[in-house]
């Protein structure tokens, strides 16, 4: 049986990916801080599956409920990084950036660090981490979120380096979505991906076991254009 941890699949994309990837037979490990949320997606679920309630803030925790649960689980070939907060900056506040620091850097450091040496203990496996399109610029109103995402990016690369070095299959995977229509979007544009749709585009790159994806992909597009646009014209909009 294929099995697979989702770190942050109480709502959004790790829920959504919980139940594609269920269809998939997978047998899940549902990770986050909300275990109601998380009981209830399981009995939603084909199968049996395990939940792991904890909180990224607290790093040292997480880091023993995630080994707790890939005991319980037995054998792990796929962990999936999703945990990650974010809030408009438009009045600076250490309470709300000190929380995306602590859950997007730290609490995900933590837990990617950990299933890749879980992954070189057992000869192999997969790694896939949600970052974000914001990782390829900054912004005055959200300057703290577009940062923890660039570390996320770059962690990912230093990792997927770490792996080819390793010699050993294992697979990084970095998806950067752009603006998905999940509870973390405070605006909604009317371009927003259905998180179906995007969550799909994800499996797929998962299945096929692709260094990178954006999704969705008209969101390439989109980052390259940060890199050409003249800085005074991006700070219209960001």
């Amino acid at each position: 049986m294929k099995r697979a941890i989702i770190i942050g699949a109480s709502s959004g994309i790790g829920y959504e990916l919980a139940l594609q990837l269920a269809g998939l037979d997978y047998q899940l490990g549902l990770m986050a801080r909300r275990e109601a949320c998380l009981i209830e997606l399981s009995h939603l679920l084909p199968g049996d599956h395990f939940v792991q309630a904890t909180d990224l803030t607290d790093a040292d925790t997480a880091r023993t409920h995630l080994a707790d649960l890939i005991a319980q689980m037995g054998d792990v070939e796929l962990i999936v990084v999703n945990s990650g907060v974010g809030a408009s900056e438009k009045k600076l506040d250490w309470n709300v950036e000190s929380e995306m620091i602590d859950v997007n850097v730290r609490g995900f450091t933590a837990m990617s660090m950990d299933a890749m040496n879980y992954f070189v203990q057992r000869g192999g496996g997969h790694l896939v981490g949600v970052s974000s399109v914001a990782a390829h610029f900054s912004g005055g109103l959200a300057l703290t979120y577009h940062a923890t995402k660039a570390f996320v990016s770059s962690y990912l690369n230093g990792m997927r380096s770490r792996a080819a070095r390793s010699g050993l299959p294992i697979t990084i995977t970095t998806v950067e979505p752009g603006f998905i229509d999940t509870p973390m979007l405070e605006t909604k544009p009317a371009w927003a991906a259905p998180v179906e749709k995007a969550v799909a585009q994800m499996v797929k790159a998962i299945i096929n076991k692709k260094d990178h994806v954006y999704i969705t992909k008209r969101w390439i597009v989109v980052a390259g254009l940060f890199y050409i646009l003249p800085s005074w014209l991006i700070r219209k909009f960001v």
